[in-house]
């Protein structure tokens, strides 16, 4: 299956004179109520950031399972994931 072709042209960064310093304009705070939508990767960072996301057992139990043979591979569902990685990616850099 073909995705397309990728667009390999980088973007020439604004004039140093059109940049704004962080410091230049500080961030204002949301309005009390207002509703804030977090992409899905930004949730995942916030999840990896908080309690700390490695499971000592479950990699055990798939290193055993590795090393034992019985670790099976679900291509398809694979397949789909990075299918749908590579069209949110696709869709981030044409906005």
């Amino acid at each position: 299956m073909k995705i397309g072709p990728l667009d390999t042209t980088i973007a020439a960064p604004p004039p140093a004179s059109d940049r704004k310093s962080p410091a230049a304009a500080p961030a204002k705070a949301a309005a009390p109520g207002t509703t804030v939508e977090l992409s899905p990767l930004a949730t995942m960072k916030l999840d990896a950031q908080g309690e700390g996301s490695f499971d000592a057992a479950k990699v055990a139990a798939m290193s055993a399972a590795i090393s034992e043979g019985r670790f099976v591979v679900n291509a398809e569902a694979i397949a789909d994931k990075l299918l749908a990685n590579a069209q949110e990616l696709l869709d981030r850099n044409r906005r």
